[in-house]
């Protein structure tokens, strides 16, 4: 469980900061904020020890021959939590959460991408669990918003910051074409985005040990999957930490014709998290964050229902969050926050 922290200006403008680039040096984010480096690190270990904030590395699941699916899972309320506590250990699962209710969850699971079966096995051991009534699997086929943050969490920086932070960004290897290729993802990449799940800020030495590559091919391949748009880093914290306790999720009926023109709307809402076209029963499912169920309902009232082709629309209040993003950690690693913070990044 994390601490009670209370998030002050500069640890929100930190967390912005990360957000722009998670593996980003103390000293470059230290001189975009204006506040001397120790103090960020101190504030970074901080909240990182606390388990407020971590930085996880995410892959695109299309890059790599992957599936992303949303799934929903109806069971007997006694179920709950012992199948909660299993899909959180699983390495292809993630946004685990029952909802409000006590009959249902929610999560996203990743299958390979060859052949028609490939997700077979998991969905197929769900049905066999007992306890377990229905299951419903939507395929992710485009995130349309929230891929690059949730917007509550990244207002914290002026235009001219951001572009500091991006402007010193390291350059792209020569050989990125190679490295964008399917050939190039392999065991070692594997390994490596396996370690940076668990803390996007590793030091270089340690993914070196964790591949059984030098340094330098550490270095090059980060900044080679990170240009071909494989792997991208992410803040994990939770918004109620800015404000927004209350998570709902969405399951939007969208008219095809206007498909275009509510997804892009819903890239531009504050109150969506993430949002992307699937398959199923609905074509768009949204998480969004609020400060209060007065909130939510005026995002529904208002903000969806100016927009056209919506035919028909679900909600469910999230009653917690089992899992997030980044894999979970165990309580080992939590008691021992020394431990995981002295390999971040300097």
């Amino acid at each position: 469980m994390t601490q009670s922290v209370t998030l002050d200006a500069l640890d929100r403008r930190l967390i912005h900061a990360l957000q722009i680039d998670g593996r980003a040096s103390f000293s470059r984010i230290a001189a975009v904020l204006g506040a001397p480096e120790r103090t960020v690190a101190r504030r970074y270990h901080r909240l990182r020890s606390a388990l407020v904030v971590r930085v996880v590395g995410l892959v695109d699941s299309r890059r790599i021959g992957m599936l992303d699916w949303f799934v929903r899972i109806d069971c007997a309320p006694d179920t709950v939590e012992a199948l909660t506590a299993a899909l959180a250990q699983r390495d292809d699962t993630s946004w685990i959460a029952p909802v409000v209710g006590g009959t249902r969850l929610t999560c996203m699971v990743r299958t390979p991408i060859e052949g028609t079966e490939a997700g077979r096995p998991l969905f197929d051991h769900l049905f066999r669990t007992q306890g377990i009534r229905d299951v419903e699997a939507c395929c992710v086929l485009r995130p349309v918003a929230g891929v690059g943050g949730w917007a509550g969490r990244t207002s914290a920086l002026d235009a001219a910051e951001q572009a500091a932070l991006l402007d010193t960004a390291p350059e792209p290897p020569d050989d990125l074409d190679d490295l964008a290729e399917p050939s190039g993802w392999g065991d070692g990449e594997a390994r490596l985005v396996g370690e940076l799940a668990l803390d996007g800020r590793a030091d270089v030495a340690h993914l070196a040990a964790a591949t059984e590559w030098s340094a330098s091919t550490v270095r090059r391949r980060i900044a080679g999957l990170r240009a071909a748009g494989v792997l991208h880093f992410e803040v994990d914290v939770s918004p109620a930490h800015f404000g927004y306790p209350l998570e709902a999720l969405l399951w939007l009926e969208v008219a095809p014709a206007a498909l275009g023109e509510v997804t892009e709307a819903l890239s531009r809402h504050t109150a969506v998290a993430f949002a992307a076209v699937t398959t199923g029963r609905t074509s768009v499912f949204a998480m969004i964050q609020c400060p209060d169920t007065a909130a939510l309902h005026d995002y529904l009232a208002d903000d969806l229902a100016a927009l056209p082709g919506i035919a028909r629309l679900e909600t469910a209040l999230v009653q917690r969050r089992a899992k997030r993003a980044g894999p979970l950690l165990l309580p080992t690693v939590a008691e021992r926050p020394h431990a995981a913070t002295r390999r971040s990044t300097r």
